[in-house]
Formats: structure tokens, sequence, C-alpha cells
């Protein structure tokens, strides 16, 4: 039984619905300084206007609606529900992977973009994947998860994208199954960031050190005024849990806060896709187990990069949250090709879905990943 592969709908109890909107008329909210702006964190005003549309405007059935127009599936694996799109096509197939906090919502508006098979699941521990009950669910592991969906589906060889988390995972999936991956296509790099102190190679042109020197701001940035989530979903995820699995207002702050903080200004998220990703988190109940994740990998993540030989596209927004460096990644990685796109952030799918599609269009076209 736990091979099997069951159609999915979703379907939001009314129930649910009510109480989301009770609770958020009932939320106690916070003071703050005269004139604080975003210095502190998302300001009352704006997060009560936020509520406000949730709670009183916002349709969570026309989001139902478009997901459920899209062929959705569960299976059990590794003990675990994986929850995934799955569009079948008849053509090369792509694995697409979101990351933190996104969910498949991100991904879905490349359906109509892209002439592949595609396969979007929920991370474990993500929307509508549900909390795994067992520890452990770090990267490699749901790169393994990936892997035998793939071939439950019927895959044997397919490309596979990823930002964030996705990324990581992507990437894992090209160390351990590299055979099965005819390319990658990344939107984040980690181990080829350049952060401030590292030493970079002496014959860097111009625009490479440029570039260097761009993503060293990038990360200093990061560190000082970002990144105090990480650390505490990294420390103590159950603690954190509890306030966003009880508080609306309290899942949207926390979500809302990165989904502006990490967006291009030049490209913002609509507060209705803003909305609905938070209400995958709010009627899932997943804010805790996905935060997991980042605990998992800290426990398991060796400072030793593995070397990746499959051949990778990278994709450089320019506002994301770091800013790989094309000849660090040189070093651990089979580059392939390298785009800097003129706009988006952490969030492309949500944001620049049409540059986004090219690039995995161009990247893939006869069904392997080219150079460029």
């Amino acid at each position: 039984m736990g091979e099997a592969i069951r159609p999915y709908r979703i379907d939001v109890p009314q129930v649910k619905l009510d109480d989301l909107r009770e609770r958020l008329a009932r939320t106690r909210w916070p003071d703050e300084p005269d004139g604080a702006g975003w210095d502190y964190g998302v300001p009352v005003e704006q997060l009560r206007d936020l509520a406000g549309t949730w709670a009183r405007a916002f349709d969570w059935r026309a989001h139902e609606a478009r997901l459920n127009a899209l062929p959705q599936y569960t299976t059990v694996i590794d003990g675990t529900t994986v929850h995934f799109v799955h569009i079948a096509r008849g053509r090369p197939p792509l694995l697409l992977t979101h990351g933190w906090p996104s969910s498949v919502l991100e991904l879905t508006p490349l359906a109509d973009r892209l002439d592949h098979d595609l396969v979007i699941p929920s991370i474990p521990g993500f929307g509508f994947s549900g909390p795994p009950r067992d520890r452990g669910w770090d990267p490699p592991r749901i790169a393994h998860a990936f892997a035998t969906l793939m071939e439950r589906l019927g895959y044997q060889r397919y490309a596979a994208h990823g930002g964030d988390w996705g990324a990581i995972i992507t990437r894992a999936l090209a160390v351990r199954v590299p055979d099965r991956l005819t390319g990658i296509h990344l939107t984040m790099l980690p181990h080829a960031v350049a952060r401030p102190g590292m030493p970079l190679p002496d014959d860097l042109t111009p625009d490479e050190r440029r570039t260097a020197e761009a993503s060293r701001a990038r990360h200093a940035h990061m560190m000082r005024h970002e990144a105090g989530y990480g650390m505490q979903q990294t420390t103590r995820p159950q603690t954190l849990a509890y306030a966003l699995t009880d508080s609306p207002a309290g899942q949207l702050a926390w979500i809302a806060e990165k989904f502006r903080a990490w967006s291009d200004p030049a490209t913002p998220i609509s507060a209705d896709d803003l909305l609905a990703t938070v209400s995958v988190y709010w009627f899932t109940r997943t804010a805790g187990s996905s935060a997991r994740l980042y605990f998992e990998h800290a426990r398991t993540a060796s400072p030793d990069v593995p070397r990746n030989t499959v051949p990778t596209a990278v994709a450089v927004f320019p506002h994301d949250t770091s800013i790989p460096v094309r000849r660090l990644a040189e070093s651990t990685d089979l580059v392939t090709r390298w785009t800097l796109m003129p706009h988006g952030g952490h969030f492309p799918g949500l944001e620049v879905p049409h540059l986004l599609a090219a690039d995995l269009t161009e990247t893939f076209a006869g069904g392997s990943a080219r150079r460029g």
C-alpha cells in the first residue's frame, strides 16, 4: 500500500475558514515605537491591513480551485506522505522543487509556460505533504524521496530545478543519483557565495570582482539584518511552532516579512499571492514541521562540499538572499550555463515567472542542460 499513488484534492473545511476569521478578529496587537517603519520588523498598521484583507476579502476557494484544476496526487515514501502536482504531456520530465517560506504555489505559474512533463512536489513537512512523524528529514533524505518519486512515476532520466531549499535538495539529488539527471537548474548556490574575509582568486576579471563584491555585501547584509529567523528555526523550531500554529497574525507576519525583504521592489509579490502562501501553511499546520528542515540540515551538513558532476545551470536574480560567484561555483560544480537576470528576487516563480520559465526552456532545450 505504501507504493500506491492516490489522486488528491484540496478541500479545506468551512469550519477552518470560519476559525481563521474568528482568530484574526481576536488578534492582540503589539505596540511599536513612533516612526518605527520596518526597522523592528513588520509595522503594526501594515499587518493590520493584511490581516483585514485575509479575513474579509481574500478568496481562498479561488486559489483552491486553481490548484485543484491541476492533477495532484499523494504517495507514501519512507514512511511519510508526499504531495505533488504531476502534469504528464509525453514531454521530457522536469522536477521542480520550492523552498521556504514558499510552497508549490510558487511553481504552479510555470505550468503553462514549460513544455515538459512536470512533477512539483511539496517538500515533506511543507504544506500538503504534511509533517513527517520521525526525525532526520534533511536535504539528502528528501532528495532520496524525490528520486523514489520520479522512479515511481516511471521516469528513469529527468532534469530538475530548485530555489532556496529546493536548490539544496536538487543539488543533493545530483550528487547522489547523477546518472538519473540530464541536468539541473538552480537559483541559489550557498557554497559559491563570497563571504567577508574569504580569499578570492587573484585573476578575477573586473566584472567577476564586481560580482564578488556584490556577493560579499549581500551576505553581510543578510547576516546583520535577516538571519534571526534562521537561527531560531535551526535551534528551537518547536518553540516557535506554538506561536505560528496558534496565531494567524503571527504566521502572517513571519512570512510577510520575508516576502518583502527577499523580493525585488520592482517585481513585488501581490497581497493575494502572499495570503495564499500563508494560508497553505496555516491550514496544514506546517509552520513547525517546515522549520525543522533547518534543524535537521544543521546537524548533518558537512563543511566539505561534494563534487557535482551533473551539467548545472545557475540563474542569478539580483535581489535574491545570496549572490553566487561563477568562479567559486566552478570549483565544485559542472557549470554549463550562468544567467544574470535583470529583475527578480528569492521567489522568481511568483515575481518573474516569465524570466524563470524562459531560462528553464533555454537550459533544457533538447532534454539536457545546454551551455550558455
